[in-house]
Order: C-alpha cells, then sequence, then structure tokens
C-alpha cells in the first residue's frame, strides 16, 4: 500500500512540476513579445480609451501582460504623454479618438494630458471625443478635442467641485479607542477624522480655497476651448442648468448627440472610407509599442518618480520608498552621462524620516547639477519637502502643496481590549519610560510631552530648510506654513512655487540649466525584470488571497486598519485626499 502512495504521490509531483514549468516558459514567451516592436498601417487613428486608473508609470503588472484585462492595470501618464507626442509627427495616425467617462486620477495629471492634446491639435491632426457619461475631470479633458460628442441619452455632470470628508471620532467613542494626537499649526487637518465630527474652521477656509482656486481654472480651460464666457459657464455650473442630453447642446458644453454607429461614420469620413470598411484604430497599449522611447543622444536627463505614500525602505506599488530614491538621486548625479535630474513628485506625504533622507540625497545633487521639481496633483507636505530643494519648483494651476507641518499619532487600545474582548496587559521597565507607541497602554503625562517635543523639533526643522531652499526668512515661511495647503497658482503667488506649468516645461527648464539641446528622457525607477514581477505578482495575489479567506466579510475593515497603521509615528503627511466629484 505504501508503494503505491509514494508513486502516486511522485506521479502528482511530476505533473504539478510540469505545469510550472510550462506555465513560466509561457511567461517568458510573453514577457519577450511585450518587447517586440509592431508596425502601424496608414490611416490609422489613435483610440485613448482611458477606463483604467493613470498613474505617473505604469504600474509593473506581469499577469496583465500575459492575459490583458486581468491583473492590476494602469495607465503611466508620462507614457501616455510620449504617445501623444510621437502621434503628433506618426505619418501613420490621422487622428485622436478619445473615450472619457470616469477618469481615476487628479487634476494636475487630467491637466498633463489636455495640454498635451492641445499640442497635438497644432500639427493639424484632428481630436474627437465621445462618451455616454462625462464627470467634472473627464469634461475638462474631452475640452481639448476639436469636436465634444455624447450619447443621445447620456450625461454630464456640471455642477461644480465637492471634496467629502469621513469622521471617525464617534466609532472610536463607541469602540473605547482613543487617538493620541501631537500636531503643530492650525491647518495640520490630516488628524481631524479622528478627533472631531466635523470640519474646523480652519480646515473650511483651506478647502474652499482650494476648491474654488482649482475650479477658476477648469472653467478657464473650458471657456477657451468651449468659446463660452467664465460667467456663464459658473451660471450654468452654480444652477445645474444642464440636467440631461438635450441641455448639454443647447448650453453649449456638446457639439450634437450622436449613437455609437452615427460616431463611427464621421469616423470615417474623415479618413475618407466607406460606409461600411473597418475603422484602423490602434489602441494605446498597442501604439507604445510601434516606437522606442530611448533617444541616441549620450546626453541624459533622469527622470526620478515619486508616485505614492513617503515610506522607508524600498519602493513599490503606490510607496515611496527612501531607499530606493536615495539610491537612484545618488547614481544620476554620480553619472557623467546625466546632465540634469527632474524630480516628478505625486505625493500628500509620509514619513518624516524617509522624506529628510531624499532631501539630504537631493540636496547633494543640486551641488553637482541642475535639479529641477514637476508637480503632479499633489506634492503636499512630505511631497514638498523633497521638492523644496530642488533648483526651480514647477507646479500645475490645479497642483495640491504646501501643507508644511507634521503630526504624531498613537492609539490608545487598553479600554478596548479591556472592556470589548476581555485582554488585558502589564509592562515591566527598566526605567521611568517604556514603549511609548504601545498601543495597550496609556500614554503617562511625561511620554505625551517627549512626544509634542520632537513633533515640535521636526516642525523647525522643516520650516528652516524650506526657508533655506526657498530663500526666505523661516518666519515669513512659517506664516504660510502650519500645515495649509495650496494650490500651484496660490503657490506661485506665495513664494512656495516657481513657474506655472507642466512636466514638459520642467523637462525644458533642466535642458537650459543643464546646457544641452540633444537629450534623451529616461524614467527611473526602472521597472525590474518580466520574470521577477511576475513571481511577486503571484505571491503578493496568494497572501492577499488567503488573508481575505480567512477574514471574509472583516477583510475591508483589515485593509482600513493597514491603512490606519500607517499614520502611527511622526508624519509630514496632508490631510485630506483631495478627488474632482
Amino acid at each position: 500500500m505504501n508503494f503505491f502512495k509514494l508513486f502516486f504521490a511522485s506521479c502528482l509531483g511530476t505533473v504539478v512540476a510540469f505545469v510550472v514549468i510550462i506555465f513560466l516558459s509561457i511567461a517568458m514567451l510573453a514577457g519577450l513579445s511585450t518587447d517586440s516592436q509592431v508596425s502601424i498601417g496608414e490611416k490609422s487613428v489613435l483610440h485613448l480609451n482611458l477606463e483604467a486608473p493613470i498613474t505617473e508609470l505604469e504600474m509593473e503588472d506581469a499577469l496583465a501582460e500575459i492575459i490583458p484585462g486581468t491583473g492590476n492595470q494602469s495607465y503611466g501618464l508620462l507614457q501616455l504623454k510620449e504617445a501623444i507626442q510621437h502621434a503628433e509627427t506618426d505619418p501613420n495616425i490621422e487622428g485622436i479618438y478619445l473615450n472619457t467617462s470616469y477618469l481615476m486620477t487628479g487634476t494636475a495629471s487630467i491637466q498633463e494630458l489636455r495640454n498635451s492634446l492641445i499640442d497635438f491639435k497644432k500639427s493639424g491632426k484632428w481630436v474627437i471625443s465621445y462618451s455616454d457619461f462625462y464627470t467634472e475631470g473627464a469634461y475638462y479633458l474631452a475640452t481639448a478635442a476639436d469636436k465634444v460628442y455624447m450619447y443621445n441619452e447620456g450625461e454630464v455632470e456640471f455642477n461644480g467641485l465637492t471634496s467629502e470628508v469621513l469622521f471617525f471620532k464617534k466609532m472610536f467613542d463607541k469602540l473605547d479607542i482613543k487617538p493620541e494626537i501631537f500636531r503643530v499649526g492650525d491647518f495640520k487637518s490630516a488628524v481631524e477624522p479622528l478627533i472631531r465630527e466635523d470640519l474646523s474652521e480652519e480646515n473650511k477656509l483651506q478647502l474652499n480655497s482650494m476648491l474654488n482656486s482649482i475650479y477658476g481654472d477648469m472653467l478657464s480651460g473650458i471657456s477657451d476651448a468651449r468659446n463660452i464666457p467664465v460667467e456663464k459657464l459658473r451660471e450654468i455650473s452654480d444652477k445645474m442648468l444642464v440636467r440631461s442630453a438635450p441641455d448639454a447642446v443647447t448650453y453649449g458644453l456638446v457639439d450634437s448627440l450622436y449613437y455609437d454607429d452615427e460616431i463611427k461614420d464621421i469616423i470615417r469620413g474623415k479618413l475618407g472610407l466607406e460606409k461600411k470598411a473597418t475603422i484602423p484604430f490602434v489602441t494605446y497599449r498597442k501604439y507604445k509599442k510601434s516606437y522606442t522611447s530611448s533617444g541616441s543622444s549620450a546626453n541624459e536627463i533622469a527622470v526620478i518618480v515619486a508616485d505614492g505614500n513617503i515610506v522607508l525602505g524600498k519602493a513599490d506599488q503606490g510607496n515611496v520608498g527612501a531607499e530606493t530614491i536615495v539610491q537612484q538621486v545618488r547614481k544620476a548625479r554620480n553619472s557623467d552621462r546625466v546632465k540634469a535630474i527632474v524630480l516628478r513628485v505625486n505625493s500628500p506625504g509620509g514619513v518624516f524620516q524617509a522624506g529628510d533622507m531624499m532631501w539630504r540625497e537631493l540636496m547633494l545633487a543640486t551641488k553637482q547639477k541642475p535639479v529641477i521639481a514637476s508637480m503632479g496633483d499633489y506634492a503636499a507636505s512630505g511631497g514638498y519637502y523633497i521638492a523644496m530643494v530642488c533648483d526651480t519648483i514647477v507646479a500645475q494651476p490645479t497642483t495640491i502643496t504646501g501643507s508644511i507641518g507634521v503630526f504624531g499619532i498613537t492609539f490608545d487600545l487598553s479600554k478596548f481590549l479591556d472592556n470589548k474582548i476581555g485582554i488585558t496587559s502589564e509592562e515591566v521597565k527598566t526605567g521611568e519610560i517604556g514603549e511609548m507607541l504601545s498601543v495597550a497602554h496609556t500614554m503617562t503625562d511625561v511620554e505625551k510631552s517627549i512626544m509634542q517635543k520632537s513633533v515640535d523639533e521636526i516642525y523647525e526643522t522643516f520650516t528652516s530648510k524650506a526657508a533655506a531652499g526657498r530663500g526666505m526668512t523661516q518666519d515669513n515661511i512659517k506664516k504660510i506654513a502650519s500645515g495649509r495647503v495650496w494650490t500651484g497658482t496660490q503657490a506661485k503667488g506665495n513664494g512656495l512655487a516657481d513657474v506655472i506649468g507642466g512636466f514638459d516645461d520642467a523637462v525644458k527648464i533642466a535642458a537650459s540649466k543643464a546646457g544641452v539641446e540633444d537629450y534623451k528622457l529616461r524614467y527611473y525607477p526602472q521597472p525590474r525584470p518580466f520574470i521577477e514581477r511576475l513571481m511577486n505578482n503571484w505571491e503578493e495575489d496568494n497572501t492577499r488571497s488567503a488573508i481575505r479567506s480567512e477574514l471574509g466579510v472583516y477583510y475591508p475593515m483589515y485593509e482600513e486598519w493597514q491603512k490606519v497603521k500607517t499614520l502611527q509615528g511622526v508624519q509630514a503627511r496632508m490631510g485630506v485626499e483631495f478627488k474632482v466629484k
């Protein structure tokens, strides 16, 4: 009997190993095929169907490369801009067909894409936008097109911007959880959802200021594109006059209403095709394989991308790892072929110490070559900390920046553990001060004073370095600090930014300061090898699936707690995640 058990076990092991080998072989071939160049036929139309999240650089999801539509796919903002720029001079591309409904990105990223589409039209080529539904942000992007069309029964969301904040104080009170808060400044609102039931007056002030500044910039762009006065657009928006598809045409937001087949006929007409001919659409993911992004120049401008929350250690999806960025900056500053560095920042901040490590390496780089900061949707708190050392700061009008301030949080779970689930603890220590950040006991007055003093000292460090970087006195910096958040337009006015512009402007400034006209761009951190990405994605998915299976309906709570845990300790982080809606 044991013989047969061993025999069948060996057979099963062989089959499993054989399947794994086949899968890895297919994956390797797929990885090689993703790099193969494709050709584009004449009279093609670049189809931009922006249905996935837009991040600074595309997410490294190997499974999605093998099986399109699976995994965590995203569009890289910088790669999208590069594709549009290449299509501008590509003789095989006649125009762009833009589909936008729900844009999963921020206003500054939308502005970057919008500017690229406007530049594309200067070549004499056309852009057509069509959708069954336009959100506020999607419509803003669509107005860069020559014609804005919509489905006959579609909708345009055009009633202004909102920012909604959720508060957790009552939940913590019911659970006997007490957040211990340490902060500097009236505007450091990151902690408000934990200790208040509504917005403070200071937070209302800055949110109203930001909303109106951002919307003003959006309306100005729409006004230029649609030839409608800003005052009229405000009236349409404030009173929500566009409540149906015909209303959108009546008030000039949309050119015409069509069904999908009618739009295709319009495109065929532009291409000179017969009515039933197949339109040679080229998707973005296919088009980006038709050209090489690396030039032949010996001069390089290194674009170092800091996209996500600032953390210690290595970078991964959604996190700016200090160890990774420090290594990349160091390599760039010591490389003879790298003539300048563009730091692309899209971060609301994070762990203060991680930001300070990157600040130091960037400061050393400025002594050797030009370093230019290009701000994306966010460059706030810790995100501003790493930008403020650069020679020139370039921000979009709608960039969310500033938030110069710090805070510290720890959670006292002692009553929750005792009263709710019957767990108690006792601490044995060798001195007066024990484990300060333990959730199992209430902090003493001495421990609280130590924590607050640490936050105060870090705030002094932040403001003194900001003053040095911006050529201002520390007192003047403090007048616009205290954790207050500003738009790019406001930051230019108060001295926190130098230039209103986009990524392309930052690159031009870097090249000019470096004295080079012939150069190539290279983005860092570079993608990991295909097999490494595949195995990493596989491991992460398995871990996530195991936790989800074990926790069941409580898994969403686990995810939220993982986010809350990142707030513990001293943070240089923006308070409110701002989204256009």
